[in-house]
């Protein structure tokens, strides 16, 4: 039996286990449909032409834990941003942890996905946003779906912030031979609400992991929502990460995603831009070794008039590892003085490292003022001559043109320990000791 054989007899298994009355079953259900239809993606598709999944489907993935593993908080610490007090739903094996979780429910919502679509309290806001702009069609998605039963929900209600930043953490333990995890995120910031979010995915031991995960974000008008992705995994988890954002008139949304770990990493990044006035940044940073690929597939569809986007990736690609970044605007007839830049450089350090870049407009108004572009490079030799002629060994010099290369991305994170974080793991994975930040 194949993965996508196992996966949707295992929904039969699945549903007998929840209330097949819960108005979610007739989603859940057409969704499974979808994926059994579609199957996995394969590089037949042109979205995934540089992206195979057939080594996982290979792979005899655990559905569901056979058990609930607990883990202490010392085990884990390096993992939180612990310089600073924020909210943390933690996930071991799927499966919520409460001791290492801080939940709230002090003006704002910050709690389970499970306890959403559960309770018929959040019936009305679940009815308003839960499947609404995630997509029908992907497959992956629609596999997501049909499992959804946790993860984060996230509510800010009109005029809220909460108090501090929240995370969102999900450890595998590797209890499990090989273990498929698919979490589902709703975040939801209200007019003129504000909202930071850090997300991260880790594998604690050496066995395989699959993650599936689906976010949803709203974004109402005048709301804010900052949203940080750090992807720093094991050589032996891979993570398909799909991520739907639907902004209202003068939402700000900025997403920064940090790809610096992992076997195979693939980020779906959709913004929906429906009300004018909207800002929309989409930036990221990756670096990798070894055999690692990383494919970044992005989407800005600008729906309305007088918005912007702007998109900032960098890669640095080392030994035998693979970029992808496959980025598309749309600005549709009525998106008239509509600003979107999009911009992918990339830097290879090794004769056997490969990048695909595909940046990619399609406009259908006539007075905007849009711009795309990519670079494919090796490091600057006079660069390095100067600095090393200066008494810089030539292994720090390549440090400093790599963070020189990276900062106009850093620059934009707005919580400072967590953007100290990042330059930790930037000099970590570039093998290199500065002595200073960003």
């Amino acid at each position: 039996m194949d993965l996508k054989e196992k996966l949707v007899s295992s929904f039969m298994a699945f549903e007998n286990n929840v209330d097949v009355e819960h108005p979610i079953h007739d989603i859940r259900t057409e969704a499974i449909k979808n994926f059994e239809e579609k199957g996995f993606p394969t590089k037949k598709d042109e979205a995934w032409k540089y992206t195979s999944l057939n080594s996982l489907q290979k792979i005899d993935f655990s559905i569901f834990p056979k058990e609930e593993n607990t883990l202490e908080y010392h085990q884990v610490k390096k993992y939180f941003l612990h310089e600073i007090d924020t909210y943390k739903i933690v996930f071991i094996d799927g499966i919520y942890c409460s001791n290492l979780s801080e939940t709230t429910h002090d003006g704002v919502d910050i709690c389970l996905m499970s306890s959403a679509l559960t309770k018929p309290m959040y019936k009305p806001v679940m009815d308003v946003y839960f499947n609404k702009v995630a997509s029908k069609d992907e497959s992956l998605t629609s596999l997501n779906t049909a499992f959804s039963r946790e993860g984060a929900y996230i509510y800010i209600p009109k005029n809220k912030a909460p108090k501090k930043p929240v995370e969102i953490l999900h450890f595998a333990t590797g209890n499990e031979a090989s273990l498929m995890l698919q979490p589902r995120n709703l975040i939801i910031a209200e007019e003129n609400a504000e909202l930071q979010v850090i997300e991260r995915h880790q594998s604690l031991t050496g066995n395989a992991v699959l993650t599936n995960c689906v976010t949803e974000i709203f974004a109402a008008k005048n709301a804010i929502v900052d949203y940080y992705k750090v992807q720093n995994d094991s050589k032996v988890a891979s993570l398909i990460d799909n991520t739907y954002i639907a902004q209202k008139d003068k939402s700000v949304v900025n997403v920064h995603t940090f790809s610096f770990g992992g076997k195979l990493t693939r980020n779906n990044l959709n913004f929906f831009q429906d009300g004018e006035h909207i800002e929309s940044t989409l930036k990221g940073v990756t670096i990798l070794g070894e055999k690692q690929h990383v494919d970044h597939h992005t989407l800005v569809h600008h729906q309305q008039p007088n918005c912007e986007s702007h998109q900032d990736y960098k890669g640095i690609y080392g030994e035998k590892s693979t970029g992808v970044f496959n980025g598309k605007i749309i600005v549709d007839k009525i998106a008239q003085k509509t600003n979107a830049f999009q911009q992918n450089n990339n830097v290879l350090i090794s004769d056997k490292a490969s990048i695909n870049t595909k940046p990619q407009l399609e406009i259908f108004a006539d007075d905007v003022k849009c711009s795309h572009g990519c670079t494919i490079g090796q490091l600057d030799e006079d660069a390095l001559f100067y600095l090393q002629s200066r008494g810089i060994p030539r292994k720090e010099a390549t440090g400093l043109l790599m963070y020189a290369f990276a900062n106009n991305v850093l620059e934009s994170v707005r919580l400072p320990e967590l953007k100290n974080r990042i330059n930790k793991l930037i000099a970590t994975k570039l093998g290199v000791r500065l002595g200073f930040d960003l």
